[in-house]
């Protein structure tokens, strides 16, 4: 079955030296390209990390360091990496939280421009959880009567995910056909996150807020006015890089509302006070 597409899909897989967003690196990249017409297209390179592998990692994905010490490095992948990946929207197993964040920190890192946010994001895992509470292995064995036989291996992880959706939508009649309606449905949480990492949101009043520690469900516009220094804690704290661009952006607004809230009332202000001295002429 094709999935109804109205621009590409890239169903991608990272394999990487750890699990930690911020710090850890990518090893090996893979991405399907699924066009609207059906027709697929295969990136997969690995990627030298600028960091060790720790040894259990690399028992898990199979890629040690001397597999990728003549690889490039992301910086100089990113570029085709993105020309690769076009205007597609982007699919994976898990990938909201871990592979969407860790592609968003090494774009960053590199000098990227390119706006991951204003793609749509389909978690096939999210779509599994909500339907029959699995792994990948077991969607995979579930949905398609595959057993994996390379996990780990990105790109055929990455394909694996891709027939796990297909069959998916095949499967459930009330789940559309649509990215626009995956990418909702895939969503986690109550909230809409602001950031890939769900440090910050958007709750049901449109307001952004943050989504952990002692001022969740809290707006960033209310902590700003009771606790100012949280907002420079976490632009030096271990947050990913992306968490901390979102929040100066909600930052600069709350900023500029502030100003354009002063501006308004020194010119209310002004008027008066011509309006006073208009009186006693």
């Amino acid at each position: 079955m094709n999935l109804s597409l109205e621009r590409p899909l890239a169903i991608f897989d990272l394999e990487t030296t750890g699990t930690n967003i911020t710090s850890d690196r990518i090893v090996e990249i893979a991405i399907i390209k699924v066009q609207p017409d059906g027709t697929e297209e295969n990136y997969c390179k690995r990627v030298n990390p600028e960091m060790p592998i720790p040894a259990l990692v690399s028992e898990i994905h199979g890629i040690y360091e001397k597999d990728i010490q003549d690889a490039p490095t992301f910086k100089d992948l990113a570029n085709e990496i993105i020309a690769f990946i076009g205007d597609a929207d982007l699919a994976g197993y898990n990938s909201n939280k871990f592979d969407i964040p860790v592609l968003a920190e090494e774009l960053m890192r590199a000098g990227s421009d390119f706006d991951i946010s204003k793609r749509k994001f389909v978690d096939v895992q999210n779509i599994f959880h909500k339907m029959e509470q699995r792994t990948l292995a077991a969607a995979y064995l579930f949905y398609c009567n595959k057993s994996i036989e390379n996990a780990h291996n990105a790109l055929y992880d990455a394909k694996a995910t891709w027939d796990v959706l297909k069959a998916q939508i095949e499967r459930y009649p009330d789940i559309k056909n649509d990215v626009t309606y995956l990418s909702e449905f895939s969503k986690a949480g109550n909230y809409n996150l602001l950031d890939f990492a769900g440090r910050l949101a958007i709750d049901d009043k449109g307001e952004a807020i943050y989504n952990f520690g002692k001022h969740k469900g809290k707006t960033i516009k209310q902590v700003a006015q009771i606790e100012p220094g949280y907002y420079g804690w976490m632009l030096d704290a271990d947050f990913p890089l992306y968490t901390k661009q979102c929040l100066r952006r909600e930052m600069d607004k709350i900023k500029a509302e502030r100003e354009k809230a002063k501006e308004t009332k020194e010119t209310d202000i002004q008027s008066k006070l011509e309006a006073l001295k208009n009186k006693f002429k």
